[in-house]
Order: C-alpha cells, then structure tokens, then sequence
C-alpha cells in the first residue's frame, strides 16, 4: 500500500458524504435539504456507472495494483461498506426531513392512506394519464427477462393465490410523467404522492386478468455499466462508433442492485438469478424510494423559509445596457463570475456577433449544452446572417452523447462547420473565438471558461469566464482551434497552458520554481482551487513543496488524494472542500513567484484525463484588477467556517474552524463582494 497516497474513490465517496451533512443541517432550508438527498443519490449512480465498473474490470487482472498500491477487489469491498453505511444515515435523514414538512402541513403519502376523495382523484390521474405508459412484463421462469432500463425504477409485483405465484415488473414511467403528483387539498395541508404510489393504489386495475388472492409490490432498480467501448480507430467516424456504443450501453454488464429490503427473499433470488447477479456482486437493501434523484426536482409548494433565499443575478459593470459590448471588452479585460453574475451576458455577445456587420467568424467549443440551448440558436442566427461559424462538438461527453449527436446534425443543416472532437483525445477547454474586421485588419475577441456554455448549469455552478482582446492570449486560442481543424498542428504556446501538450509540464515547472525560491529562504506560496486533486505526480510536487516551506493551501471539492498531514516527511498542507448551495466548478491556480503572482484559470483538474488525454485549457490572468478580485474569491472562500470541510488525512468532513473570523458563507460573501464592485442586480 503506497502511504504517500490516498485512493480517489474512496476520497470521492467522503466528497459524497458532505452532501448528506448538508442534508442533515438545520440551518439549511428544509426543501434545500430534500435536494441534496437527490443530489447525493445522482452522484451515487453516477459512481457506480463509472467509477465501480472501471474498478470491476480492473479487479479481473490478476496482481493488478493501483496507484494506492491497494487492489481493485479491497477497494469494491471498502466502497460496498462504505456505501451502506452511508445508506443508512441517508435513510435517518429522510426519515426526520419527513417529521419537519409535516411539521409545516406538507405531507408524503402513499397508496395506504388516501382518503377517499384522494383515492377518487388517484383513480382518475391513473386511468388518463398513467395507465396509458405503462407496460408490465410478465415474469417467467422458464424465459429470460428483456433488457432493463439502467435511469429507471422497476414495481417488482408478485400476484398470490393457494400455492401458486405470479411476477411481474412495471417500469415507473418518471420521464414522461412528473414523480411527485400533489393532491387536491380542502385545508392549508398538501398532500404529495409518489407516481409509483399511484401505480400501486390502481395495481388490481393493470392485472384484473389474472387470478390473485393478493397482490404486493417493491421498488428495484439496477445500474449498468456506462462506460463506452471506444475504438480512436480514425478509419470509422465517431458517431458511427458511438451509435453502437450508445446502442450497446442499454446492454451493458450490471454493476448494482437496490431494492426495498421488504421484498420475499425467494422473490429477490429469482430476481438476481435473471439478471445474472452473482455472490460478491453489490446488492444493497434499503427503504421503499429508490431513485432519490428526482428529489432535485421537489415540487415548489409550501413558505418561503423552505428554500434559500433568492439570489438574483448583478449585472456585470462593465456592460451597460445600449452600448457595444465587444467595445467593452477591447477597453478591458472582464471576468464574469456566474451564477453570482448574469450568464446570459454571454449570450448577449453571442447575439451582438451574430448581427455586427463587422464580424466576419464565431469559433466556440461546445461538451455539454442546454437542452434548448440559447447558444446553439444564438450560432444558428449568426450562420443565417452570413458569418462563418465553427462548432467543436464533443460528442464523448458523458450521458450528453446522444444529444450532441442530435446538435451537430442540426448545425450542419444549417451550413455551420462542425468538427466532432479530436481522434484519441475528448476536447473539455471552454473557448469561444470572435474575429471583427475593424479598420480593414482583423481583431480576435477571446472567451476562455472554466465551465460549459451552458444556461442552465450556470444557474447552479460556480465558474468563470475570461472576455480579452489581448492578442497574446487570442493568437494562442486561435491555435487551438487550429489544431482541432488539423490534429497535425500542434502550436507553440508562450501564455496559454494547453493540455495534453504543455499543461502538465507547465504546473510542475511552477511548482519547483516555489520550492527553489522557499529553499532560498523567499517567500514562497502555491494556492489551488479545483475538483479533483488525484494524479499522482502533481500530488508528490506539491508534498515535495510542503517539505521544502512553501505555503500551500487547496481548495478541492471532490476526489482528493494527497494526504494533507505527514508526520514522518514533517509538513502539513492546509486543504479544505466547500459545500454550499452552488455546486463549486472553477480551477484556479496560483503561484506566489517572487511577487509577480502568476494566476490562471483553468477548465481542467489535476487528473491524469485532464492533463494527458483531453484537450484543456488554462489562461493567464493579466489584468491587476482580476487578480485581486480572484485573490478575494479565493481567500473569502478559504475563511468559510459554515460550509468548508477540512480535508485532513482521516477525511472526517469537519466544518473549517477558522475560529479568528465571524461566520462567514463564502459563496453569500463573494455575491456581497461583487456589488460592492459595482455590479448591480438584475432587474
């Protein structure tokens, strides 16, 4: 076992856990806290789907180690434990969110306390609007079970009379109808019943042709494995080997099993023997929900204590309402902080360019848009009004493949250049390119992003955007887009970090200049904020820049590998991982630099995807002031003692104490900081 190390997944897993503490804090609202269940219970899925089924393909090689030094078989086994443990105490919670709404009259029925009139209600939305979506497969013994549905939850049905025994299954139809469906109320009390409920209050009507005596039901639900079988084969195009892939992954190998620990066990056993689970596969027992993900989505009802107090989004002040905003930019450069300020300046400018008659090109990279993506229509307008267009469309991202799919051929009808990724590498940098012709010369306008270009996620994650018409910066950006055009020219880059040519090797070259300067008794400092801290060359630098004196302070929201304490190498590294009401998504690094403060801001973590097998971007914060406003970001954030946890090696997920300062709320802090600056509120 490597001890230097810690294992990513067991890190991602405490990462996880801090979203059960936010549910499970009185001073986060109560509706607040049903949506972190939901969050919690989708980044469990999507653990499993990708994390666990890498582990179970690597634990078939014998001898295999990890980067832990710990085999892949130990660590599935410390994730089962740790899951359902975690399984547990999620079930506490719901169980005491449920006792506080209906402390405030909202109420969670199910299909055995309806009233009549309820009943009379549920009968009828059964019969027009659920009835019609559902199709039970009948279960038998002797016929294998057809493909299920790895997003879904399964009414797992058994029909009893005298000796013998019918089973069925009836997939709850959650994406065409809403989960929650709110009942008719004569008080000020609400009532909200789950869909699954509703089947099983009308589950006589679905099998009035057999003969029963009883009829039961219990929630399943399985995860399969979603990681594609990609061949960077260039002879076959990418969306002919996703197209399999997207058509293999209804089939892909089980990785999990839940069910409502309820059911009969010779019931359960059928069951897993159809789906050829196995002993030592993960088979997790809880309560009667499953597919707590749909919490995300709780139905807006009861006072407004419930929820966050609104934040509405300032307004930049460099942009003023009339006037140029690519004027703006080539005055200076601007750093958009969202959702703290308004997203949809981007979209502004997408739609200026689209209509400047001076602007000859937009150039953008697009990994996960909106489903009705403003910026998608935004482009569309710019290609119809006469402007070259480019579309780098990844089509790799994870669980939006199909959607790209369906957004490049739309571009191309349009006329617009769509390039569909890079062979061998997945494009991840946020760029977006603007060329003006002003005064018969060519200017490039440079948007350089830490998160997708994305309206919807900008609501609830925490980025940032660099808008600059420095040529030094826009001339490399343009190499970028020169190298997804033609994977051959791979350009030389003085400013920005490209990975996975330069990115690396530049972090490490910053890092060991700060160890040369403490060794030389200089001040000496690193700061870090990002997602995912794992790959273990960057992780011995920074252990190697501790021991040498250099002040180091992270700041990691999810997987977490160093061990920020070392007793035997005598260094501690000061780390901290913040859970608030938006979800943390920028990448900064800085580097002291003998008081020349080298600041970036970064589309890619320090994972070895990100920094040798994706195309990632880091740009150089010039602008004295955007230095100090991201210093301000970063220093309110490393002072939050509400919502930070201190990442220390035991990973106990306790509140950053930070006992010199008042209560300070980082993410509530910055929105403050920013209007004092002169951002306004959006009206």
């Amino acid at each position: 076992m490597n001890n230097k190390i810690r294992n990513k997944e067991l890190s991602w897993l405490s990462f996880n856990e801090r979203l059960l503490q936010e549910a499970s804090k009185k001073e986060v609202p109560l509706i607040e806290r049903l949506k972190f269940l939901g969050i919690y219970s989708n980044n469990l899925d999507e653990f499993f789907r990708i994390r666990v089924a890498i582990l179970r393909r690597l634990a078939l090689i014998e001898n295999l180690l990890l980067v832990d030094g710990q085999r892949p078989d130990v660590i599935l086994e410390l994730i089962e434990k740790t899951v359902v443990h975690q399984s547990k105490w999620f079930e506490k919670i719901y169980s005491q969110l449920l006792q506080e709404l209906a402390e405030e009259d909202i109420y969670m029925i199910n299909e055995t306390n309806l009233t009549p009139e309820q009943g009379a209600y549920v009968t009828s939305y059964f019969k027009q609007e659920v009835r019609p979506r559902i199709m039970p497969i009948i279960i038998r013994k002797n016929q294998p079970l057809p493909s299920l549905n790895d997003d879904a939850i399964y009414l797992a049905v058994i029909m009893s009379r005298a000796k013998k025994e019918e089973y069925a299954l009836i997939e709850i139809p959650t994406g065409m109808l809403p989960r929650f469906i709110i009942l008719p109320s004569e008080d000020e009390k609400q009532h909200i019943i789950l869909l699954e409920d509703v089947i099983r209050y009308e589950l006589k009507d679905i099998f009035y042709m057999f003969s029963f005596k009883q009829i039961s039901s219990w929630i399943v639900k399985i995860t399969r494995d979603a990681e594609l079988d990609l061949d960077d084969d260039v002879a076959e195009s990418y969306v002919k080997i996703l197209t399999k892939s997207l058509e293999k992954r209804g089939n892909s190998e089980l990785v999990r099993f839940v069910h409502d620990k309820d059911i009969p066990d010779h019931f359960l056993a059928l069951l897993l023997k159809k789906l050829k689970f196995e002993k030592g596969d993960v088979i997790i027992g809880g309560s009667r929900i499953h597919n707590f993900k749909d919490f995300m989505g709780f139905p807006s009802i009861g006072k407004k204590h419930l929820y966050y107090n609104p934040i509405r989004p300032l307004l930049h002040p460099a942009f003023r309402q009339g006037e140029q905003m690519l004027a703006a930019i080539a005055a200076k450069d601007i750093l958009l902080h969202y959702p703290y300020q308004s997203f949809y300046h981007f979209i502004d400018l997408l739609r200026e360019a689209s209509i400047d008659p001076k602007v000859t090109e937009i150039k953008v990279t697009a990994y996960r848009v909106a489903k009705n993506s403003n910026v998608i229509h935004a482009l569309i307008n710019a290609a119809r009004n006469g402007k070259k267009v480019t579309v780098v469309l990844e089509l790799r991202a994870r669980f939006n493949e199909q959607e790209n799919i369906q957004w490049g051929n739309l571009l191309t009808r349009e006329g617009i250049k769509v390039i569909l990724g890079v062979p061998g590498l997945k494009v991840h940098s946020k760029l977006c390119l603007i060329t003006r012709k002003e005064e018969k010369e060519p200017v490039l306008y440079g948007c350089i992003a830490t998160g997708n270009f994305n309206e919807v996620t900008a609501k609830v994650f925490s980025d940032q955007m660099l808008w600059t018409v420095n040529p030094h910066i826009t001339k490399e950006v343009s190499k970028v887009f020169d190298f997804f055009i033609r994977n051959y020219k791979i350009g030389r880059y003085a400013h920005l970090w490209v990975s996975p040519f330069t990115m690396r090797y530049k972090i490490s070259q910053m890092i060991r200049q700060e160890i040369q300067a403490a060794r030389n008794g200089r001040k000496a400092a690193i700061f870090i904020k990002c997602n995912n801290l794992v790959d273990p060359e960057i992780v011995g630098r920074l252990c190697d820049a501790a021991k040498a004196g250099v002040d180091i302070r992270l700041n990691v929201r999810g997987m977490f590998s160093l061990l920020s304490t070392s007793v035997e190498e005598g260094y501690e590294i000061p780390s901290i991982g913040l859970i608030d009401r938006y979800l943390e998504h920028s990448r900064l690094y800085y580097f002291y630099n003998d008081g020349k403060e080298n600041l970036y801001i970064s589309s890619g973590d320090l994972m070895a995807r990100n920094l040798d097998r994706r195309v990632e971007v880091a740009v150089p914060i010039y602008d004295p002031d955007i230095k100090k406003e991201l210093i301000a970001f970063f220093d309110l954030q490393w002072k939050d003692n509400t919502a930070a946890r201190v990442l220390d090696n035991e990973l106990a997920n306790k509140i950053n104490p930070q006992e010199e300062y008042p209560l300070l709320t980082a993410q509530l802090a910055f929105y403050e900081y920013l209007r004092s600056t002169g951002s306004r509120e959006l009206q």
